[in-house]
């Protein structure tokens, strides 16, 4: 009876013990699908955020094309490089570089002033200038050289050119901005240093087929001083050419930057001479408009690199133009280091620090004397 009694509690124990593991595992296949359930929840939400956060960007740049060109610039950040379309990514930093094709038929504007020319400008300056900076924009178009509409008799006209903004909220406040003062035209390439020369193509295309009746362009930087009067001065000499013509502050046997550390950094594969052609320092040149149509043009033949000042000049090349060097050299100046309102007067172009200086300069050039 001892005996059976043992194995009856043996039984019972045993019992316990197997109803336990049965309530731990079912606990422990609980917990599992919980967990996985989780996971789930989160990579969907977070594949669904990216997917949002780009929309705006694919929507409108849908219908651009690029090229990948391999590089191992060492000085490229996320910001230089282009976003990637629909179902592409961009390549860690160091092994490609998404560059637009410098064309400017690849791209489509966003926001445009087509009818800003009906009056028959003399003059059209073109302003390339990032999409935030609007004190520089304020400075140029309300209470510098970007306010007047006539020099010496003759029309006088300033746009802004900008590329993406980035985000939906700056590209609303871009918007409201382009309403308030109809001078703002946008191009769907990211606005970024690398793609400068897509920028500048930009804005000859924009030249040529908004604005051909103008008789002269300046592409001209945001940080720049412009006297107007000396401008209008040298555009008006009867010794200017009216076809075929640009200048400003000319560089000569340039040679190009193989130093991957260098922001100036340009492959062989995409420029192999070991020098550039003649060309016109980006921050300010002024041309004929009949030349842009003709850049347009040439730049399906010229393959396009990074330093957009050097790759007019290889289109000019190509036409057989050669950039011309101003009557008064010295009025196309880099910089004048501390300021002296004579030599302002003097000049034509020059670089300053920032728009209040540029106010600050500008009200004191005209001052009464």
């Amino acid at each position: 009876m001892a005996t059976k009694h043992i194995w009856q509690s043996l039984a019972q124990d045993s019992g316990l013990f197997m109803c336990h593991i049965k309530k731990t595992f079912i606990l422990l296949l609980t917990v599992a699908f919980l967990l996985s359930a989780v996971a789930y929840v989160f990579d969907f939400s977070f594949e669904t955020t990216q997917r949002f956060s780009q929309a705006w960007l694919n929507k409108i740049m849908n219908q651009t094309h690029y090229k990948v060109i391999k590089s191992t610039s060492a000085n490229r950040t996320q910001k230089d490089v282009l976003a990637p379309l629909p179902n592409q990514q961009i390549q860690p930093r160091g092994t490609a570089i998404y560059h637009h094709v410098a064309h400017p038929s690849n791209y489509h504007f966003i926001l445009d002033e087509p009818d800003k020319c009906k009056q028959d400008p003399f003059l059209v300056f073109m302003v390339p200038v990032a999409p935030h900076q609007l004190d520089a924009r304020n400075a140029i178009r309300k209470h510098t050289w970007g306010n007047e509409s006539s020099v010496q008799g003759k029309a006088v006209l300033t746009l802004f050119l900008v590329g993406l903004t980035g985000g939906a909220e700056a590209q609303q406040q871009l918007e409201e901005e382009s309403r308030q003062h109809r001078d703002l035209v946008q191009s769907n390439f990211v606005d970024s240093y690398f793609n400068l020369t897509i920028k500048t193509m930009v804005i000859m295309d924009w030249l040529a087929t908004r604005c051909p009746q103008a008789a002269y362009a300046m592409k001209v930087d945001s940080d720049m001083y412009i006297n107007l009067e000396n401008m209008m001065t040298l555009l008006l000499s009867p010794n200017t050419p009216r076809q075929n013509y640009i200048t400003g502050y000319l560089m000569w046997d340039r040679p190009v930057i193989r130093d991957k550390n260098s922001k100036w950094y340009v492959a062989e594969e995409l420029y192999p001479e070991p020098k550039y052609p003649t060309y016109l320092l980006g921050m300010g040149y002024v041309f004929s408009n009949d030349l842009p149509e003709k850049i347009v043009e040439a730049s399906k033949e010229v393959k396009p690199f990074n330093i957009e000042d050097a790759y007019v000049g290889a289109c000019l090349k190509l036409l057989g133009v050669a950039p011309s060097s101003p009557p008064d050299p010295s009025q196309f100046r880099a910089y004048l280091g501390q300021y002296n309102r004579e030599d302002f007067l003097r000049v034509i172009t020059t670089i300053l620090g920032s728009p209040q200086q540029l106010r600050d300069i500008w009200k004191d050039v005209k001052r009464p004397t």
